[in-house]
């Protein structure tokens, strides 16, 4: 298996992980869509579970304006780190109940029952691939982000993100994902909302394209994208440079499938407006 990155010590670690969490580990968050799973959790939260939520959504500043110091490292970022050394950013989906820190562990295991004060906690933490690269610059940021989040029926994590699937035209209003590392800020317009295997031996491994390093295998990663969509985004353009981000929760156990949201950064000089749709 070759991985779409330029991290290539972590092909051969990588690939057995992959693996393992793809026939294992990641099949834990089929468990969380469903109301009577939601009730359980509810049970078994313990004190410290409830407290990892507050750190990111009572105890923290919201930054807003101008963002950066003379340090280049956002308030925000500098209050999370406190807490976490693992944090590299924040992500907002408007719309959605997405509003969440995001953690990078050496692996795709650690978070996901691993709350971000480090206590176990079912709902997990939203985190970012292991391979990507996500630091000070957004040209050094890896081409596709890669991002998961368990699929709470409390619409913990990505749960919430279900309302795309189940309303095709919900993304008309919510087109956009607002993406802070711990220095910067960028914005993303959603092209597309696909359902797609999850399992190891699947066509398209979504997950292990990290890095575009020609422009086929950009246009192949779009094709992939846009044809398992389950409704067609069409006011969006794709070019080879673009940078991308991918959402990533489960969809169903029966097939052990993912639901995916996709989109791409927005370019110099374009705006919110620039995608308005009637």
């Amino acid at each position: 298996m070759i991985f779409h990155t330029r991290k290539q010590k972590h092909i051969a670690a990588g690939s057995i992980l992959t693996a393992l969490l793809l026939t294992g580990s990641f099949a834990v968050w089929n468990l969380h869509d469903t109301e009577q799973t939601t009730l359980i959790s509810a049970e078994e939260n313990t004190a410290a579970e409830q407290e990892s939520k507050k750190v990111g959504n009572e105890n923290l500043p919201v930054i807003s304006g101008p963002f950066g110091d003379d340090n280049g490292m956002t308030g925000r970022a500098k209050s999370m780190l406190q807490y976490n050394s693992d944090s590299v950013g924040w992500i907002i989906v408007p719309g959605t109940k997405v509003d969440n820190p995001i953690v990078m562990s050496d692996d795709n295991a650690y978070y996901l029952s691993t709350g971000f004060n480090h206590k176990p906690y079912r709902a997990g933490t939203v985190f970012l691939d292991y391979r990507d690269d996500f630091d000070f610059g957004q040209d050094s940021w890896s081409d596709n982000l890669i991002l998961y989040g368990h699929n709470m029926a409390n619409n913990e994590m990505f749960g919430s993100l279900r309302r795309y699937r189940q309303d095709y035209s919900y993304w008309k209003e919510n087109q956009f994902i607002e993406l802070y590392s711990n220095f910067e800020h960028a914005t993303y317009v959603i092209f597309a909302l696909p359902i797609t295997y999850g399992g190891a031996d699947a066509e398209w491994r979504y997950w292990d394209w990290q890095w575009f390093p020609t422009e086929e295998d950009f246009q192949t990663y779009v094709n992939y994208a846009k044809q398992k969509s389950v409704t067609a985004i069409d006011n969006v353009d794709l070019q080879y440079g673009d940078k991308i981000i991918t959402l990533s929760t489960c969809y169903s156990d029966a097939d052990d499938s993912r639901f995916l949201v996709i989109a791409r950064k927005l370019r110099d000089g374009e705006t919110a407006q620039s995608f308005t749709k009637s």
